[in-house]
């Protein structure tokens, strides 16, 4: 046990956002913080670390803990270089390098022999040893990897910090806390700045991070990947399921469904307490009766059932039908200044599509977005827009145009079709207005909320084509789902950019990928573009495989196979690894497969259940089993997969 919480609460404004929280955080635990906007997650992260007082209870934690928080936004720093000031969590690591020099400096002017020279000799060699166990030597590779693994290029770790806007000091923010290695991580909406190259590295780092970690995301696919227990908040108080997202969602329904069953077991005892107490309330030989069962009543523990969120629907307006072409895009350049980003592109955007423009942050998807959207002038070629196309725009830079005297409501009543009106107040809660927040004044609204404000809007104007800027910015799960649904619905043609796994391969049916002044056109979701992605690095690095260029086209989505005689020489020592490593699974899978039986016929005996805590333990353990039984399965089933690629 690292940390533990006994009896936490935090009240605002007299109500109690949480309370009597009791729970626990141990060794390399991935907990996901999950719950509905403004239960309370970052203000349980903030109490954690320490950093917000409790109003009950308190946090227990272990001797010699070490917290790292990382908040959703707010962090500066200047004054130095990115690397610099990335190194400055190294700061005993590199006093312990600077003493190295001056003793060095200092032993080569003195002679070699004598009790000073003697004692700072020893002093020399406690101190390269220390730098040694610390990894002295690989500070600086280790801040750049991390740095450039988020996102940093080689050119920016000379420039300096106040260069940067605020999603980049995030950034390095982040990267330092990476690179301090906290026994207890705390990210609170950690790929909120990150484009999805940043968001996938860190991902691949949070799984093999030595230490725990506990975070907030809005990024269901980025909770599955990273996390092994979910800690929901409802209803003030916290409920903890094993597994990621997905299990926890499963989980959840199952435990709701009992939950009714119990409500319901309970309002029957409770009506035929009631109707016996109406009863016989009045007669002399029941009334003590009557009296103690009316005591149980009082006394009876009421079930309380979480309120459900409603199923909700949405249809958006479209405009007139189109042609087949939607816009065509002849010998386009363009770019800023004498920067061109985009050189000679020909592309066509034809109806019904839904395509993800994705590539390395500063590739150019916004630049494309706009000269799709007719915002950016063209250097060279054409822009054309079909027949009939009504293209409606959305960017993250572009809530200057709300007008600032409106309220929120009036905002969106201004552009709501009638058959929209009856449901614009929950349209307006799956974009976060809610309350008494759809009668606040636009001038008063964050960036975040004029953003959810403006997008929206769009979605309720008629148009046949969408341009979507990152629209899942700033949004909740269960908001991301309900636009999800809704797009998927949508008869028009989409061009979108986002950072969310989930939402690009819930909508996408085809991938444009920037990069080199260019974009090339996969067909699928982005996972189909992906494998043909990893497919097509394959080939390239098979020396002497010879195909059909016309099969390895990126529109094709088919790699071509090469030859039996030029297939790639592959390493038997490789192969010999691999079987070694899927024998010592098999035998493992094995161990626990028959531990597991065991355990099951032992909870099936009643005399277990007699013994609480006996029963407690050997529940424990049989999950923790099956956990290790899943991950050992899903570890053979992808060596044998690669086994067989090799072979």
């Amino acid at each position: 046990m690292m940390i533990q919480i006994k009896g936490l609460g935090k009240a605002f404004r007299g109500e109690w956002l949480f309370r009597s929280l009791d729970f626990q955080i141990n060794e390399r635990d991935r907990i996901g913080l999950v719950g509905d906007n403004g239960t309370g997650k970052s203000t349980l992260m903030k109490m954690v670390a320490g950093l917000m007082p409790a109003d009950e209870g308190k946090v227990v934690g272990a001797r010699n803990l070490t917290f790292g928080y990382l908040p959703q936004d707010g962090l500066v720093a200047g004054g130095k270089t990115v690397l610099e000031e990335a190194l400055t969590v190294f700061e005993f690591v590199r006093s312990l390098e600077r003493e190295i020099r001056r003793l060095e400096h200092e032993m080569a002017d003195m002679r070699h022999s004598g009790p000073e020279y003697e004692k700072k000799l020893a002093r020399y060699s406690l101190i390269t040893q220390q730098f040694r166990l610390q990894e002295g030597y690989s500070v600086e590779a280790r801040a750049g990897s991390v740095l450039m693994g988020l996102g940093f290029s080689s050119q920016d770790l000379g420039r300096s910090c106040g260069e940067f806007s605020g999603g980049w000091q995030m950034r390095l923010a982040l990267a330092k806390l990476l690179l301090q290695k906290p026994n207890l991580l705390l990210l609170d909406e950690p790929t909120n700045h990150l484009d999805l190259e940043a968001r996938n590295w860190l991902e691949d780092y949070l799984k093999s991070y030595p230490h725990a970690l506990a975070l907030v995301s809005h990024d269901r696919f980025f909770l599955d990947a990273t996390t092994e227990r979910i800690l929901e908040i409802r209803n003030r108080s916290v409920h903890f399921y094993k597994g990621n997202y997905s299990r926890f969602l499963q989980q959840r329904e199952e435990r709701i469904e009992q939950l009714r069953a119990a409500y319901e077991a309970q309002q029957k005892e409770i009506a035929r307490i009631k109707a016996f107490a109406d009863k016989f309330r009045y007669k002399a030989t029941k009334a003590s009766q009557v009296q103690s069962r009316l005591k149980d009543l009082e006394r009876m523990d009421r079930i309380e059932i979480p309120p459900e969120s409603k199923p909700i629907k949405l249809r958006f307006p479209e405009g007139p039908r189109t042609g087949r072409n939607v816009i065509e895009l002849s010998g386009v350049s363009a770019g800023y200044g004498n920067d061109p980003v985009f050189q000679d592109l020909h592309y066509i955007l034809e109806k019904g599509e839904r395509v993800a423009l994705v590539g390395p942050n500063g590739a150019g998807k916004s630049t494309l977005m706009k000269i799709l959207a007719g915002r950016l002038a063209l250097t060279e070629g054409t822009r054309k827009l079909g027949h009939n196309v009504v293209v409606s725009y959305f960017s993250q830079d572009q809530d200057d145009l709300l007008a600032s005297e409106k309220t929120v409501w009036d905002e969106v009543y201004s552009v709501a079709p009638d058959y929209i009106v009856p449901q614009l107040r929950t349209l307006l809660g799956c974009f976060l207005f809610s309350g008494d927040s759809i009668d606040k004044p636009v001038s008063v609204l964050s960036g975040g909320e004029r953003s959810r404000l403006v997008l929206c809007k769009l979605l309720l104007s008629p148009a046949n084509c969408l341009l979507l800027d990152e629209p899942t910015n700033h949004l909740d799960i269960r908001s991301k789902d309900i636009l999800m649904d809704a797009l998927r619905e949508y008869q028009g043609t989409i061009v979108f950019v986002s950072h969310d796994r989930y939402f690009l391969d819930g909508l996408a049916t085809g991938v444009l990928e920037i990069g080199n002044r260019t974009a090339v056109s996969y067909l699928g979701n982005y996972e189909d573009y992906l494998y043909k992605k990893a497919q097509m690095e394959l080939q390239q690095a098979a020396p002497g495989e010879i195909g059909d260029p016309e099969k390895a086209t990126p529109d094709s989505g088919r790699i071509s196979e090469p030859a039996d005689a030029e297939k790639k020489r592959v390493n038997p020592i490789r192969i010999r690894q691999m079987k070694d490593r899927i024998e010592k699974l098999e035998e493992q899978i094995q161990l626990h497969e028959t531990r597991i039986a065991v355990l099951n016929q032992m909870l099936a005996t009643e005399e277990l259940y007699r013994d609480h805590q006996l029963f407690r333990s050997t529940m424990e353990e049989h999950d923790g089993l099956q956990a290790e039984l899943d991950r050992s399965m899903k570890q053979w089933e992808r060596l044998n997969s690669e086994l067989e690629g090799l072979r």
